[in-house]
């Protein structure tokens, strides 16, 4: 009995331990679920299942030696990064650089049509042409109607081509040259102009600026039987001084002008005044060669995009 006892005793221990580990382990296979095969199984599968590279597909490095590769291309700092954006940027606005085409509907019912084109950058050279477009009237009605809106006239189709450049001045000089010639074959006119700025900045948010103009205009006449056409020149130049203050967006203007038709310079000045964005009014006052008083005043609204 004493050796039944004894014996009990030490396995007491042994058998709590294996009741405990059991215990465990019938408690993890509930909380473990079974297996069953997730997304990267299946992708496995797929893996297994799709096409093995062939030994008869083409070789697509053949005859290319890899040793002598310049790898070098492909180390690209950020600064030349930015250059190579840039440039995709100014080829595309290059691209756009084709004929642009503006129409607006006047009120006799003609149809006013500009085009122009960039001929160089550097001098901001353009060509273009102004036309103004009549349509062909199809019916008495609007035959009628377009001689009431136009005086008992028919609007007549015209245009004039055109071509400017601006180009750097000469040094402390002037700032800026304009060129501008005009041709008009239906009223047979043309006028070939220039003028020189020149910028001079006062104080911080005041500055002055100068241009002179010069233009030449001739005007021809059709030739008549026994008649023959002539040619009249007409010689024209210009002054003005325009101040501007910046911050109240003001500017004053100031000239004169003479030509080969008039005899004393005619003054005229003026003003213009800026209300809100893209909103200005702008009123002068100038002479006139029969010696009447010119007055103006006029609001505008620019809008670019």
């Amino acid at each position: 009995m004493e050796f039944a006892t004894g014996f009990g005793w030490t396995r007491l221990p042994m058998l709590a331990a294996a009741l405990i580990l059991g215990s465990v382990l019938t408690v993890s296979a509930q909380i473990i679920p079974p297996f069953s095969p997730g997304p990267a199984a299946a992708s496995d599968d797929e893996a297994e299942g799709a096409e093995a590279p062939d030994v008869n597909d083409p070789d697509v490095l053949s005859g290319i030696d890899v040793d002598k590769l310049d790898w070098g291309q492909l180390a690209i700092d950020a600064g030349t990064l930015n250059d190579i954006i840039a440039a995709k940027k100014r080829a595309q606005a290059a691209a756009k650089d084709g004929l642009n085409w503006a129409t607006n509907a006047n009120a006799n019912g003609s149809s006013a049509v500009t085009v122009k084109q960039s001929v160089s950058s550097f001098w901001d050279a353009r060509i273009g042409a102004d036309m103004t477009v009549t349509s062909e009237p199809r019916t008495m009605s609007e035959l009628l109607a377009q001689k009431a809106t136009n005086g008992g006239s028919v609007p007549q189709s015209s245009g004039s081509a055109w071509a400017a450049a601006t180009a750097p001045g000469a040094g402390a000089i002037w700032d800026k040259t304009a060129v501008e010639a005009r041709v008009d074959p239906g009223a047979e006119q043309s006028k070939l102009g220039a003028s020189l700025t020149k910028s001079v900045p006062l104080t911080g948010d005041t500055s002055l600026t100068l241009q002179n103009g010069y233009s030449v205009n001739q005007q021809g006449t059709t030739a008549l039987p026994g008649v023959g056409g002539r040619v009249t020149r007409n010689y024209e130049t210009d002054q003005s001084a325009k101040v501007t203050l910046t911050d109240t967006g003001t500017s004053i203007t100031a000239g004169q002008s003479l030509s080969t038709t008039d005899d004393k310079w005619l003054r005229k000045v003026g003003a213009e005044q800026k209300l809100f964005d893209n909103v200005t009014v702008s009123g002068s006052v100038g002479e006139t060669s029969q010696g009447a008083i010119n007055k103006s005043l006029t609001a505008g609204f620019k809008k670019s995009w």
